[in-house]
């Protein structure tokens, strides 16, 4: 048969026929360029104040960033901010997995946007240790709230920061109180580390329980139960009423052995249910009282100077620490003393002697 005889299919090209142009290069160089292009310090100050949504995520993410050529442009943003933050109340949200953490923020959050509140949710997912990565599903969790005009979910990974609060959620904080959010809502990762870094810089503490469940947190029990403010019986609908007005009035006999604390609040509890939004109301209401009292008494002023105080401290820590650990000659040292306590050629103790020694002759030099 002859080539003039071929079926051809219906889609086939006529030889020859060179298919249209329908990308513009120079558009695409241009779109490529502007990505490469990072925000100066200023600009993202501005974005921030005006309320830019999309300025205040950059900021977050390059103060997040572990690259030491950002640090100095993070800290002029936050300098930046300095002057327009400390103008909201700060909530803290703790409890164990399973609890409806998300699912209860996200009621909640809806319930102070209703009342004209602007919410800027910071949840913290838990990094594996092992590929050190998260999942980052909270806006997922919470569908409606991520749809609010007046509210701005950020998750972060928790990293290796014990009680699950990401590495930067204090200057993270200023910048959104920076961007016009009056209440700063940060949840932990609630899995039994110590809940003390994000009690050192909230205004208020709620610890989220179920009913029911048993208590698998019996050695921190007690510490976490000190240090909240409130404590929410959540699910508590259908048939689960019954067992969550019960849990009220144990933990309530169990609130009343501790220690009077220094704000001379009472902490209350509550129940509540995320679905049914029932008890949700009542939460604020406590929360509210927390406030109306600690700002007479001047104990509010004084707990955030406190936890200024106790910030400035830690980042001076955090900072030697990454100086330390990022110097070419430590880190030289570091992977041969590794070695040498490995095979119990030296003692820990005496690896890290010899390695503070340099640091520190280097450091005068």
């Amino acid at each position: 048969m002859s080539n003039s005889n071929k079926q051809t299919g219906s889609i086939s090209e006529k030889a020859g026929i060179s298919p249209p142009e329908i990308t513009n290069i120079l558009a695409i160089n241009q779109i490529k360029s502007k990505r490469r292009q990072q925000p100066s310090s200023q600009e993202l100050i501005s974005g921030i104040l005006e309320g830019n949504r999309t300025s205040l995520s950059r900021a977050i993410t390059l103060i997040e960033s572990t690259n030491p050529d950002h640090f100095e442009k993070a800290g002029e943003v936050i300098q930046g901010c300095l002057a327009h933050a400390n103008k909201s109340i700060r909530i803290g949200i703790t409890g164990v997995p399973g609890v409806g953490k998300s699912t209860f923020i996200e009621a909640f959050g809806k319930q102070l946007t209703a009342l004209g509140k602007k919410v800027a949710v910071l949840a913290v997912d838990p990094s594996s240790s092992l590929s050190h990565g998260s999942i980052l599903g909270d806006k997922t969790r919470m569908e409606e709230l991520v749809k609010d005009e007046n509210a701005f979910i950020r998750p972060s990974a928790s990293g290796e920061t014990l009680g699950g609060v990401a590495r930067k959620t204090r200057e993270t904080i200023i910048l959104c109180e920076a961007g016009g959010f009056d209440t700063i809502i940060i949840e932990t990762v609630g899995v039994g580390q110590s809940e003390t870094a994000v009690h050192s810089m909230v205004d208020f503490f709620l610890l989220l329980k179920i009913s029911g469940a048993g208590d698998e947190l019996q050695g921190i029990k007690r510490g976490i139960m000190e240090m909240a403010d409130a404590i929410v019986i959540n699910k508590a609908d259908g048939d689960n009423i019954k067992k969550a007005n019960q849990a009220k009035l144990e933990f309530n006999r169990a609130l009343h052995l501790f220690p009077s604390k220094k704000s001379n609040w009472q902490p209350k509890v509550t129940t509540c249910s995320s679905l049914t939004k029932d008890g949700i109301p009542e939460v604020w209401n406590t929360i509210s009282d927390y406030f109306e009292l600690t700002k007479e008494s001047g104990f509010f002023d004084e707990k955030r100077n406190e936890q200024n105080h106790f910030w400035m401290m830690e980042t001076i820590n955090e900072q030697l620490k990454q100086n330390f650990y990022n110097q070419p000659e430590i880190i030289s040292l570091l992977e041969q003393n590794k070695k040498a306590v490995q095979k119990n050629e030296i003692s820990p103790f005496a690896a890290a002697s010899e390695l503070l020694k340099l640091y520190f002759s280097k450091d005068s030099k």
